[in-house]
């Protein structure tokens, strides 16, 4: 079922607004931030209109585009943003670099996705800020060389091990945006219930941080959902009564498992007694693409120890079995 319109005009405009605005604003990652602000305060020292390009990688919601926001805040700079597979064609590519202005940051959204031939444009224009492109084919075929504003990359991936060796060698620093505290989870739902204007118990604070996957995103959706549900069963404040109710409504556990990781689980343990399995036979066993078990689903499961990795495939662990057993009045449960 899709989301309506409307609805999701009001999350993107809710989610733009609960953006952290500046570094203090930024809550967590301090080691990471303290990087960042270093090369950025060192450029500006030199007099230069860019900084060094920057990778960005880790788990979906976890703050790569809000990153990149501080990064050119803090740099004086317009931010362009693209998206890795929609470009699809050199032209595409020379379009966007040709627009850009000096010292603006391009900001590319799951960089492991562009076509490997386009990288290969990409290198001379992160080193020397210039394009190199080939018109015409065959013997008539020429080379032209378009010079570029200097600029700022940004790429972010949620999977680095897919970026091609010399792409990544091309960015002047990388950092891995781990999974967060959950303080650090709490201060952030703290932060957003001010700013949607929602009046919050400590105790619904403590159980939506437990919930939320060690993922800003994953909190911040979790919060407005909570939220609407306070409006229409309460009175509108988030009591824990009504998170809790709110949060069994919606399937969620008291790990954060939803309905399509405990399918995942379950299917491991059912179909396949626990592992191992291979991604195409998991993903076929439980009517998902591999992409979003490897991009949604495993990360977390793997970062809680419900699920490892051997090289004969995925395995689930002892702790997973015990949860589904605790967890054994739930929804879907096979076990």
């Amino acid at each position: 079922m899709s989301t309506p319109p409307k609805e999701k005009e009001e999350n993107g405009f809710l989610d733009s607004t609960l953006r952290p605005k500046t570094w203090n604003e930024y809550i967590g990652q301090e080691k990471l931030k303290r990087n960042i602000k270093i090369i950025i305060e060192a450029a500006k020292k030199r007099g230069e209109a860019c900084c060094e390009h920057l990778l960005f990688y880790g788990g979906s919601g976890l703050g790569k585009t809000t990153l990149s926001y501080l990064v050119s805040r803090e740099l004086g700079s317009k931010i362009r943003i693209v998206s890795g597979p929609s470009i699809e064609k050199a032209g595409d590519l020379a379009a966007i670099l040709t627009n850009l202005i000096e010292g603006e940051v391009l900001f590319i959204d799951e960089c492991h996705r562009i076509n490997k031939t386009l990288e290969e444009y990409l290198y001379s224009a992160m080193e020397d800020y210039k394009l190199n492109l080939i018109l015409g084919k065959g013997p008539m075929a020429r080379t032209m060389e378009l010079k570029l504003p200097h600029f700022t990359l940004i790429g972010a991936t949620t999977r680095i091990a897919l970026l091609s060796s010399p792409l990544r060698s091309r960015f002047g620093a990388k950092f891995q945006i781990d999974y967060y505290k959950l303080e650090d989870i709490e201060k952030i739902i703290k932060r957003s219930s001010k700013i949607l204007n929602v009046e919050i118990e400590n105790e619904a604070i403590e159980i939506i941080a437990q919930r939320s996957r060690y993922t800003p995103r994953a909190a911040n959706r979790l919060l407005k959902r909570v939220r609407d549900f306070a409006q229409v069963e309460g009175r509108g404040v988030i009591t824990k009564e009504i998170t809790e109710k709110a949060l069994e409504f919606l399937e969620i556990d008291k790990k954060g498992l939803e309905v399509g990781d405990r399918k995942i689980l379950n299917s491991l343990i059912k179909k396949f007694n626990g592992g191992p399995a291979g991604i195409q036979s998991l993903a076929a066993s439980c009517s998902e693409e591999e992409e979003t078990i490897l991009n949604i689903y495993e990360p977390y499961l793997m970062q809680i120890g419900f699920i490892k990795r051997t090289p004969r495939g995925r395995v689930a662990t002892e702790i997973a079995y015990k949860h589904l057993r605790d967890e054994g009045e739930g929804p879907n449960l096979l076990i």
